[in-house]
């Protein structure tokens, strides 16, 4: 075992989304985004409009106790943090020629905040929060024309945030559009009537249009670090027939392929005979190609679990909570969401990203989500024992560190949902992944008030000492 050590300017941090946490829905201008009408999550049901039933309209009401909650951030010692601009804040219907002035002001004024503590801004521009209108009137990204409002929205806020904030993610989780095509990427055509050459087209645009972002951002401040993000697992096979190992290798490629394009600017060969292979036929033009050279600076990930592949259809039995597929790994024990638990997966994949491409790595997303009881703490103060919640954390720190030592170069450490929030894939809120635990529950009912869990304190432990505190 080495030595736990993790860079001096090592960005720990936590994770958020607007759409999950910010609330205020229909305030200031804002316009309506698919996650207003998806009240049951991304695999649920899609409504017309709002209902009372959606969570996310109101979140944690982030947009108005911000400044409570980052105070609360800088108490654990934040050296970042991450969350994302809601796109139907600064164009409403999203393709407008003018922004809505209020929304600037929010981000403005929410950046100036994280400033006042010394917090680096992480920034999302696209975190499952296509606007509605869209979605409805454009079919979202299958439409080529979402790259040209896409690049209205990007080109505003780096222009307005290019002394603010210095990091940037273009889409979040980008290889999750396959999977959830609606709330990844605004398609509003039902996903059994879509077609491959369909959904491979959308994810052409998000790739040229993240591109181009990358591109842009550069050119208003070449001081800019612009990365992608997407939902990294590692795979391994079910047995050591090599025809399971084959089927790793090709579950594998369906996810490297995003990441490939954004740090090599071009389609890798074995994706050419994918689509070949299937028919699947893409309008890529000279341009597309040309923008697609504009290559990130850094590769971001989300990290939960792993995943098992076979070839035998016989043993093809699926994990509970794998989004991407997969079958259940014998070895491991599973979250109370059917989330099979592998700190050692993450190690695993950091190595995988930093071999294959020798690029700065981030951890944007990794944490527990939980059913947590509010207990009297010792001290009369409301808590929770969250213990699993840092064995969980401190078990996959000690693999990042083992990372580290294997050489892989590490940018931070995120935590998502660092303050409870609105889950994305069953959107309840009694999931829960915060170090803060906020008084709401799935019925609508609660005061909204923060109570800092047992897990807040070993978190600002962990930073103070960086990391030197975790139990190998």
């Amino acid at each position: 075992m080495t030595e736990l050590k993790f860079p001096e300017n090592f960005l720990w941090g936590g994770a958020t989304a607007a759409n999950q946490y910010e609330g205020a829905y229909n305030v200031d201008g804002k316009g309506l985004s698919v996650q207003d009408v998806t009240p049951k999550g991304g695999f649920g049901p899609i409504t017309d409009g709002p209902t009372p039933d959606n969570m996310k309209l109101e979140g944690i009401d982030f947009y108005h106790r911000y400044k409570e909650d980052i105070a609360l951030f800088a108490e654990m010692g934040f050296k970042t943090y991450r969350t994302s601009i809601a796109w139907t804040r600064i164009f409403p219907n999203g393709d407008e020629t003018e922004p809505n002035e209020a929304g600037l002001q929010f981000y403005d004024d929410l950046f100036d905040e994280l400033a006042k503590y010394g917090i680096e801004p992480l920034i999302t521009l696209s975190h499952y929060e296509t606007p509605l209108h869209l979605a409805r009137t454009y079919d979202g990204w299958v439409n080529r024309k979402m790259i040209g409002f896409y690049e209205n929205y990007v080109r505003t806020v780096f222009t307005r945030y290019k002394d603010k904030v210095k990091y940037w993610l273009t889409f979040n989780e980008i290889n999750s559009i396959i999977h959830l095509p609606f709330m990844s990427g605004g398609i509003a055509t039902p996903k059994e009537q879509l077609s491959k050459s369909d959904l491979y087209q959308a994810c052409h645009h998000e790739l040229v249009a993240s591109a181009l972002a990358t591109k842009i951002g550069h050119e208003i401040n070449p001081d800019f670090k612009i990365g992608c993000m997407v939902i990294a697992m590692p795979t391994y096979p079910l047995t050591s027939h090599p025809d399971d190992v084959i089927a790793v290798m090709e579950a594998d490629r369906q996810n490297f392929f995003f990441s490939d394009v954004h740090v090599r600017g071009t389609y890798p060969g074995y994706m050419k005979r994918y689509f070949r292979e299937h028919g699947i036929e893409l309008n890529i033009t000279p341009e597309d190609e040309e923008i697609l050279k504009n290559t990130v600076d850094f590769v971001s990930f989300s990290y939960y679990m792993s995943s098992t592949e076979t070839a035998d259809e016989s043993k093809k039995v699926k994990g509970a909570g794998n989004i991407l597929g997969g079958v259940m790994n014998p070895y491991l024990e599973a979250s109370e969401w059917g989330w099979q638990i592998d700190p050692k997966g993450l190690r695993i994949i950091l190595n995988t990203f930093w071999d294959r491409y020798q690029k700065p790595l981030f951890i944007v997303e990794n944490g527990l989500g939980a059913v947590d009881e509010l207990v009297k703490g010792e001290n009369g103060e409301w808590t929770v024992n969250d213990d699993y919640r840092i064995k969980y954390l401190n078990d996959h720190l000690v693999q990042v560190a083992e990372a580290i030592a294997d050489g892989v170069d590490l940018m931070g450490y995120t935590t998502w949902g660092c303050i409870d929030l609105v889950s994305a894939s069953t959107a309840e809120l009694k999931k829960r992944y915060g170090f803060i635990y906020v008084d709401r529950n799935d019925d609508g009912s609660g005061t909204l008030n923060r109570y800092k869990k047992k897990s807040f304190y070993w978190y600002k432990d962990v930073i103070a000492t960086n990391g030197e505190s975790l139990k190998a």
